[in-house]
């Protein structure tokens, strides 16, 4: 009990009995009585909970993600407290500030339908550098960080991240590989697995160069992510010119990678980089043709602001990310590691390739994307190279 002892639990009820639905459903009892405490799952009506407690003690639930649980608690034989978890007009937190960019993009979204859907005053407690980019978006949301950890009495905590090693299915009710990115805070928080396309801000101004252009990013969190083609984004960027477009390369960094494989900005590209604020991001690419990408926080950012994306992504299933026409994988090479259940990732390895790692064949699952491939799929869309003054 020593650890249960530390734990305070927000909400109180009858006869010193104390409960809350953070991090799971939490319920202690005091001393004086023998108890029995009960936790269903009232959509499901499955009895997830049953034990007797012979005085002071706290039980909490197995799930940690959201269940609509019914508590009841009986006092020396006899039914003594019932609660349903209700998150109506209740302060509940919802913390997401372990993803990057594109972790904060597919989950916003997700988390503001929860809160519409409740009726709840929500925090969200997110990375810092997240808040320029939703705050004023989402003016009845709170929006907090690290150094904002206020003394709230929050009657429930959700926790919306992705969970490695996650077996028992505590903190998410399935695996996110199977899920993918675009849905997995749908089934944390208990909603329909759909896309939910997130509000952001944009940096007020006009377009940021009259002429066409396209906006890319070839920069992602491991190699496994890059577009590993040697000659692809050099001969992607030359056809572009040719029809007439500007190429402006959006990524944070001009340089990166592990220091036997920094990549560096594609040869030919007007070069855009830097720690920009995120809004002023959304207006390059608001006013963008289209954005070519990788499966990174920029393509994600792409999506939310409207513009359309070219994904070239072998590393990742098509349905991890957002839905967009212009998808494009290669088949007939090693494909889909990222969400294969079978594979332990390892985000910390710049060098993950699972199965073929240190052979010819690493990172063939973007190496045989070729430019013909992307070529063909960015001629599909509509009034591609067809330039008109007033574009």
């Amino acid at each position: 009990m020593s650890d249960n002892d530390k734990i305070v639990l927000t909400q109180a009820g009858p006869g010193g009995i104390r409960y809350d639905f953070n991090d799971g459903c939490r319920v202690g009892v005091p001393e004086g009585a023998l108890w029995a405490v009960r936790l269903r799952d009232l959509d499901t009506d499955t009895v997830l909970f049953f034990q007797e407690i012979n005085g002071a003690g706290m039980v909490q639930s197995l799930k940690r993600y959201y269940v609509r649980f019914e508590i009841t608690i009986w006092k020396d034989g006899e039914e003594f407290f019932t609660h349903v978890c209700d998150l109506k007009d209740r302060e509940v937190l919802i913390t997401m500030h372990l993803g990057g960019l594109g972790d904060h993009i597919a989950w916003i979204g997700q988390a503001a339908t929860f809160v519409e859907k409740h009726g709840c005053r929500a925090s969200f407690f997110v990375n810092k550098a997240m808040i320029p980019l939703f705050e004023d978006a989402y003016p009845h949301i709170r929006f907090i960080d690290e150094d904002d950890q206020s003394d709230r009495q929050y009657y429930a905590h959700y926790k919306v991240l992705v969970f490695f090693g996650d077996t028992e299915f505590t903190c998410q009710p399935n695996d996110y590989r199977q899920t993918g990115l675009s849905h997995m805070g749908a089934y944390i928080l208990g909603l329909s697995p759909q896309e939910r396309k997130p509000r952001v801000v944009v940096e007020p101004g006009e377009r940021p160069m009259e002429e066409p252009y396209v906006c890319i990013g070839a920069q992602a969190s491991g190699l496994s992510k890059y577009w590993n083609n040697p000659r692809g984004w050099y001969d992607l960027i030359r056809f572009l010119k040719e029809k007439g477009y500007k190429v402006v390369c959006i990524d944070k960094d001009r340089v990166s990678g592990p220091i036997t494989a920094i990549r560096t900005i594609p040869h030919g590209a007007q070069d855009e980089t830097g720690n920009r604020p995120l809004p002023e991001r959304v207006r390059w690419l608001q006013h963008a043709e289209f954005f070519v990408g990788t499966s990174s926080g920029l393509a994600w950012l792409a999506w939310a602001a409207g513009t359309k994306v070219v994904m070239i992504s072998g590393y990742t299933e098509p349905y991890n990310e957002f839905y967009t026409p212009y998808r494009i994988i290669n088949r007939n090479v090693c494909n889909g590691c990222a969400n294969d259940v079978n594979i332990e990732l390892k985000p910390n390895d710049p060098f993950f390739c699972p199965r073929h790692k240190g052979t010819e064949k690493m990172f063939e699952c973007s190496r045989g994307i070729s430019f013909t491939q992307v070529k063909t799929t960015i001629e599909q869309i509509p009034g591609f190279g067809e330039l008109s003054q007033n574009d």
